[in-house]
């Protein structure tokens, strides 16, 4: 059995190239619920959404940068970008698991500035 650690970011990763079925039937739990602003917060609203951005978007590159844990939360900081030329995107998701389960997630996102006035960077 996979850490909860290992979870998340397998959810993550697989969700990225275009495999939310298969991430939301291994790692998510029946009550999941999610608080992303943009998507109702069922579990199937999401998933589609996921897999339609991962269509519109195939050369996605997906980087985790780091992973915390504490009890029942993870967090997963990483660098998502759409291509090679794009600036991308800083995201930080975290997870609530039950039993082995992601049953509830948050997402918070910051866009990678071309110039930035922070000489350590976003990474």
């Amino acid at each position: 059995m996979h850490t909860q650690k290992e979870n998340a970011q397998d959810f993550l990763v697989l969700t990225a190239k275009g495999e939310a079925r298969k991430a939301f039937a291994f790692y998510v739990g029946h009550e999941f619920k999610h608080h992303n602003v943009n998507f109702s917060g069922d579990a199937e609203s999401l998933m589609h959404a996921m897999d339609e951005s991962a269509k519109a978007n195939p050369e996605r590159i997906f980087e985790i940068k780091r992973a915390l844990v504490e009890g029942e939360l993870v967090a997963v900081h990483s660098h998502v970008r759409q291509s090679a030329d794009d600036l991308g995107v800083a995201l930080v998701h975290i997870f609530r698991f039950e039993n082995h389960k992601i049953v509830e997630m948050w997402d918070i996102g910051q866009a990678v500035p071309a110039d930035s006035v922070n000489e350590n960077g976003m990474f």
